[in-house]
């Protein structure tokens, strides 16, 4: 195969690839809407027990038996598409940095970036300009 062809290749499977994701990301969209909130057992009931799922384990408990009227139980059925999770909403692939020099391992074709919550506003404000710069999408800036 010449060069050409194999360049026409890859681009088209990279269409394809998108297109793919595209659906998934959608079918995630639809099924999240869908998905019930998981609820503590009895986090209703007392204030003490905060709403953070916790998996029912008691012999007598009626959501493990999953009775009608209780609130769902997390299983897998509920999970995403494998392929898009992880995913930010817009189809990247979504990667942590803590300083500017972590930038240079990004691809700004699929990947963009969240700013760790530990990192301060001087240190910030390089990152956001260092990724305007590169061209990369910064998902939290919070510019001041």
């Amino acid at each position: 195969m010449t060069e050409p062809e194999n360049k026409k290749t890859v681009k088209q499977e990279e269409a394809v690839k998108n297109l793919e994701n595209r659906r998934l990301l959608k079918i995630r969209k639809q099924q999240k809407r869908a998905r019930p909130d998981f609820i503590r057992q009895e986090s209703w009931r007392y204030k003490r027990v905060k709403p953070s799922w916790r998996r029912p384990r008691g012999i007598d408990s009626k959501m493990r038996d999953e009775r009608k009227g209780w609130p769902a139980c997390v299983k897998v059925g509920y999970r995403s598409p494998k392929r898009v999770r992880g995913f930010h909403p817009t189809g990247f692939k979504e990667i942590m940095i803590y300083n500017e020099y972590d930038l240079d391992f990004i691809n700004p074709s699929n990947q963009v970036v969240r700013i760790g919550h530990t990192v301060g506003r001087k240190k910030r404000v390089l990152i956001v300009q260092r990724a305007d710069e590169l061209g990369v999408y910064v998902v939290n800036p919070r510019r001041a």
